[in-house]
């Protein structure tokens, strides 16, 4: 049983299909994986060779299902890590190459990043533009160029951010670049249950968006507030009137004034007891009746 439990042992390591890309979770039954390490990953279009950036404490098969991105089917041949180390200087060669077709065409369009696969099958051109594109003869020069199918894929801001990578405001690498595998919608509402400064160029990433990490905890925000008094709002506590100012919602504290301007933080369990203040009804003045 035991002997049945160690072969079923699976192994967590952290890859990168290129230098400086993004980093995956790969799942492995190898448990002697160097950094630096050239394995074949099972991708969506066959084997791909990947990097070992380092390993993951091992678990059983349930919970490696659930975490890991991508699985290693063996190690890389000799044979396969050479054409690895050659695919960097081939995508470089190609990106030129390409710069200098835009231009003879001039098409008004910016070349992000050439992708090559590794089979040789296919290279997969990113590009961002203003407008639509029509790229017809380019392709035509590349397919003759490269002797294989070529792909124009424009993407937007964000994705050219991704790709490219950097630091953000934070210090750290960027989000997108570093652990994001998929973009949500972001909005300025977000900012704002936040209680973060509207001011764009604070809560703007580098590719000129609203911040990815602003939905990080926005749904903490959005449920710690609710029940809470809102700002405007006038409590009752104990016979005196309070005006509530601001919410601290995740140490669901409220800031109030009193009637005499003096501020005061109400626990949570004093505004729960405390009662709202519904304002006056204004009492309609008569018209006066023109003479």
């Amino acid at each position: 049983m035991e002997e049945q439990q160690e072969e079923n042992l699976q192994y967590f390591y952290r890859i990168h299909f290129r230098d400086g890309g993004q980093q995956f979770t790969a799942s492995s039954f190898l448990e002697d994986l160097q950094i630096d390490e050239v394995v074949m990953v099972r991708g969506e279009f066959g084997l791909e060779p990947a990097g070992i950036r380092g390993k993951a404490p091992a678990c059983r098969d349930s919970e490696c299902e659930r975490k890991a991105s991508y699985e290693i089917a063996r190690r890389a041949s000799h044979e396969e890590c050479k054409r690895y180390e050659k695919i960097p200087g081939e995508e470089d060669s190609a990106f030129k190459t390409s710069k200098e077709l835009i231009a003879k065409h001039s098409l008004q369009m910016r070349l992000v990043r050439v992708e090559r696969f590794f089979n040789g099958s296919k290279i997969i051109f990113y590009f961002t533009a203003d407008k639509r594109v029509d790229f017809r003869a380019l392709v035509k020069d590349l397919v003759q160029e490269f002797r294989t199918r070529v792909e124009m894929r424009q993407v937007g801001v964000r994705h050219e951010t991704k790709m490219l990578g950097g630091l953000g405001t934070c210090g750290r690498e960027l989000c997108c670049s570093g652990h994001m595998k998929k973009f949500d919608s972001v909005s300025i509402k977000m900012a704002k249950e936040q209680d973060l400064p509207l001011n764009p160029a604070k809560i703007s990433g580098v590719c000129n968006r609203l911040l990815c990490c602003l939905t990080y905890e926005f749904e903490t925000y959005k449920r710690e507030r609710k029940g809470m008094p809102r700002p405007g709002k006038t409590l009752l506590l104990d016979g005196k009137r309070y005006r509530v100012k601001r919410q601290n919602p995740l140490q669901r504290t409220v800031l109030v004034f009193d009637e005499e301007g003096d501020q005061h933080l109400l626990e949570s369990a004093d505004w729960k007891r405390a009662e709202t203040v519904r304002p006056e009804k204004k009492k309609k003045t008569e018209k006066k009746q023109e003479s």
